[in-house]
């Protein structure tokens, strides 16, 4: 078997891909890796709670890795800890990083310079799915999620907050990607396959900081 880690953004996206790799013979997937924003004590850009995505980890039964970041971060120094927790995975018996990325090819050759050297694959297991029929196969899946962020230059505000469910997905605009991969929303998962059972969840304040509207999930 080969031991994978997962990058996990706390979104639809790592939720799917878990789903996927649990599906695959000759995987095994060991642990999530979340980057979690120090002075927030939130999930960098999701802004989601640390104690959610604990809460997510507990119910797909796999150990949480937080990489804690300081705030501000310096890319020099997101390297150097994204490369200790890549060390880690190393040592102990991991062969792969997963990442839930659609088709940004700059992200995934990032992503594939970062894993050299490092003695682990990177691995990409829902690469080019073609977003509009992905997003509402996880729909019809069981996934369920909130919008937490949305970029307001992209995406109507009124979003922030609303569930990713079908209506969702019918009220996009044309321009905007059916998974928010070009960075116009990102999601919590509150149910998905991956899970034991669901988080009971209610959105909260909706805020406008650094020119994202976040909505709080509590």
């Amino acid at each position: 078997m080969n031991r994978v880690a997962l990058s996990w953004s706390s979104g639809k996206d790592s939720a799917w891909t878990l789903h996927v790799l649990r599906q695959t013979p000759g995987i095994e997937v060991a642990a999530l890796i979340t980057t979690f924003n120090l002075a927030a004590d939130r999930v960098a850009m999701h802004a989601v709670r640390r104690r959610l995505v604990e809460a997510q980890a507990e119910r797909t039964g796999l150990p949480l890795w937080p990489i804690e970041l300081p705030w501000p971060c310096s890319n020099a120094v997101y390297e150097e800890l994204m490369s200790a927790s890549c060390r880690r995975a190393a040592v102990e018996g991991i062969t792969a990083i997963a990442f839930g990325d659609l088709f940004l090819r700059d992200i995934r050759e990032y992503r594939e310079r970062q894993l050299q050297g490092s003695g682990l694959d990177p691995l990409f297991p829902i690469w080019s799915l073609p977003t509009p029929e992905l997003a509402r196969d996880m729909i019809r899946a069981g996934v369920k999620a909130k919008v937490t962020c949305v970029d307001p230059r992209k995406l109507d505000r009124a979003c922030a907050g609303r569930d990713f469910d079908t209506a969702f997905l019918a009220a996009l605009p044309p321009s905007v990607d059916a998974c928010g991969e070009n960075g116009e929303f990102h999601t919590f998962v509150f149910d998905a396959p991956v899970f034991s059972s669901p988080l009971n969840v209610q959105t909260g304040e909706i805020v406008e900081r650094d020119g994202f509207v976040f909505a709080d999930v509590l």
